[in-house]
């Protein structure tokens, strides 16, 4: 077989998505924010000499020198995915898939001239192989809509800011621009956590392979709908202290918290857009020329504006009563750092900020693994 080609793929009981576009599941958060890094200051002088300074071949030269390529003669099975996600998604070129020793459960999309797809030892063992489709289709998504150019991007200016930390102004620069690919990088993770469900098209075992990237491989001892109760009280516990601190908290992280993707993920498969993408109605590729940048802009404020009306989140419900024009702002601002109710005593303060604060530092910063991602 040839890397161009779909032969041999394997049966399926699972529908195609022939000359799909990436905006079919694309989060418009992510859309946006890709708008929005571009127009970065400098971003697009960085963009440039970065492009000069990462040749494709020296990635090539050190996957292929230093780790497993999945072919049908190593890793057949996950040969066997790759090549049936991406007739699903209809991507015509199969890109290059690699297996590296490494226990931290992980994989990346990355590449600036053509995506590599990399996959860690600890992810293939961790997962049975519905959870590992819907990876391989997380990054087969991150491929179709050209993520890892920024991701490859991401991985250089970050080594890059630790080399130059020393340099005052250079590293504040630096870190401007490596802060707003991580947002972006975020965001970007949800749209392929929709690509995977679009390959694997099995809810449940996206669910349990995010829960088990939390877990680990103890699937006895978990269960998915306790795990996506989580997500729903992490969102809704708490006073703004904790709204500051979950926010501090994601800063530093390439990818959202596991068990809020896993939350965002199952709101999605029950979204009239996912079933009409089911059905077969969804944006072609042969469109995407005819969309314009305000239409993303105003499909995201849209979404943050929705996101803001249904937030259980302190912070997001007092964003939503500003905008409503809610009357006794201060007693507001009071009773929501507080911990106060309105009924009177004045309540007292909240703890829910040391519940919430766990770590500060993202356990795979540095890599543009997916977590799933």
């Amino acid at each position: 077989m040839t890397e161009n080609s779909h032969e041999n793929v394997p049966s399926r009981q699972r529908r195609r998505f022939p000359g799909i576009s990436s905006r079919a599941y694309e989060h418009p958060a992510d859309r946006s924010a890709l708008v929005a890094l571009r127009k970065l200051t400098g971003f697009d002088t960085v963009f440039k000499a970065l492009s000069g300074l990462l040749p494709e071949r020296s990635l090539r030269l050190l996957f292929l020198s230093d780790s497993v390529r999945v072919s049908d003669a190593q890793f057949a099975h996950l040969n066997d995915m790759l090549r049936d996600a991406c007739y699903i998604l209809d991507l015509e070129k199969v890109p290059p898939m690699y297996v590296r020793q490494d226990p931290q459960p992980n994989a990346m999309c990355i590449g600036m001239d053509e995506p590599i797809i990399v996959v860690t030892t600890g992810l293939v063992e961790l997962l049975d192989e519905e959870e590992m489709r819907a990876v391989v289709g997380h990054e087969v998504g991150h491929a179709l809509s050209g993520h890892s150019v920024y991701r490859t991007i991401l991985l250089f200016l970050t080594n890059l800011a630790v080399k130059v930390a020393w340099i005052p102004l250079g590293n504040v620069a630096i870190m401007a621009i490596v802060t707003a690919l991580r947002e972006w990088f975020r965001k970007s993770e949800l749209s392929a956590d929709r690509a995977g469900l679009l390959v694997g098209q099995d809810t449940r075992a996206s669910m349990r392979g995010l829960m088990k990237i939390a877990g680990g491989n103890h699937l006895h001892e978990m269960n998915v709908d306790a795990f996506l109760a989580q997500a729903d009280e992490y969102e809704k516990s708490g006073d703004l202290r904790d709204s500051v601190l979950k926010i501090l908290n994601v800063l530093p992280r390439t990818h959202p918290f596991t068990a809020v993707r896993a939350a965002e993920l199952k709101k999605w498969s029950e979204t009239r857009e996912f079933q009409r993408i089911m059905d077969g109605h969804y944006p072609r590729r042969d469109e995407d020329k005819d969309t314009s940048v305000s239409d993303s802009f105003r499909e995201s404020a849209s979404h943050y504006a929705d996101t803001v009306r249904t937030s259980k989140d302190p912070l997001m419900k007092l964003v939503g009563d500003i905008a409503g024009g809610a009357g006794d702002l201060g007693g507001k601002l009071r009773d929501k750092f507080t911990g106060g109710g309105s009924g009177g005593s004045g309540g007292s303060a909240a703890t829910g900020g040391e519940g919430t604060s766990g770590r500060s530092q993202d356990p795979e910063e540095g890599s543009s693994g997916p977590s799933k991602g």
